[in-house]
């Protein structure tokens, strides 16, 4: 990345006396003032610069920047220069200073993440509401990722489909729901808009870490995991075709189906406690014989 500042002189255009002789308000009321123009400081512009890669998902959560001292020869500029952007952007929680390096802190998708556990948690029913969210987002990504992917697009969604493939080959359910979320948001990117992207991403995260059910559980039911691999490769192939209105298809069906799932793996488990109950109802009574 090369990029070079340069700064710019901006000139006061001053007012012209009209055609009829007379003088313009300003020269009426006293004599024409200069007002001193501000300048931005380079630090400001790199902080610019950064910012914008992180809001577009350049630069993702977790992602390490550059050495100071790296940063200082692409921008060409001073390292205290770029301690002095770096620190802007720490303040806006945009970025981590750790001892291990500065990274990329996940602010955006806390702010929208962090409230909804909440939620969710006290109140269990809701997440039908989210499932309903998501599965207009989803095809709204996907309409646009068929629309709008770029060749670099394309192919990280290549990369996050065969690891979808080889994940559901070792059968490890964390792997898979790892795999799951990292190809919906290849999705979101490939979208090219930015707040489905945050919004999502953010929510993705819930996914990962059995925020809404317990993937062992659902994961294991039959022809569960099947078909959602081909509904991803329903989804990734329209994608790859650049169909919109069948990419939009295919990911709303795949949230129908895992809708679907959730509402009879939840049903199956109020089954079984209500048998669980009467079994230990059951055993108490013949004891008590």
């Amino acid at each position: 990345m090369y990029i070079k500042y340069s700064v710019v002189n901006l000139f006061l255009r001053l007012p012209l006396p009209n055609s009829s002789g007379t003088k313009d308000k300003e020269r009426i009321n006293g004599p024409m003032r200069f007002h001193p123009v501000k300048q931005r400081r380079l630090a400001d512009d790199i902080a610019d610069k950064i910012r914008k890669f992180i809001l577009e998902g350049s630069l993702r959560p977790g992602d390490r920047l550059p050495a100071e001292r790296q940063l200082a020869e692409e921008f060409e500029t001073s390292r205290p220069t770029i301690r002095e952007a770096l620190i802007t952007l720490e303040q806006e929680g945009l970025l981590k200073m750790q001892r291990g390096g500065v990274h990329v802190a996940d602010a955006t998708e806390m702010s929208i993440r962090d409230p909804l556990v909440a939620l969710f948690r006290s109140d269990p029913n809701v997440f039908d509401d989210y499932l309903e969210f998501r599965g207009i987002l989803e095809g709204a990504a996907a309409y646009f990722a068929a629309l709008r992917a770029t060749d670099l697009d394309r192919d990280a969604l290549r990369r996050a489909f065969s690891r979808v493939l080889a994940c559901h080959e070792k059968a490890d359910p964390l792997e898979e729901a790892h795999a799951d979320a990292d190809f919906h948001i290849a999705i979101y990117e490939a979208c090219h808009n930015l707040t489905i992207l945050h919004v999502m991403r953010g929510m993705s995260e819930l996914l990962r870490n059995d925020v809404f059910y317990n993937r062992k559980t659902l994961y294991p039911r039959v022809g569960y995991r099947e078909a959602t691999v081909q509904q991803h490769r329903a989804i990734f192939d329209a994608i790859i075709m650049g169909d919109p209105a069948a990419a939009q298809r295919a990911a709303e069906s795949h949230i129908a189906f895992v809708r679907q799932a959730l509402d009879e793996l939840k049903k199956s488990e109020a089954r079984l406690d209500v048998a669980l109950r009467r079994a230990g109802a059951t055993l108490s009574a013949s004891n008590d014989g």
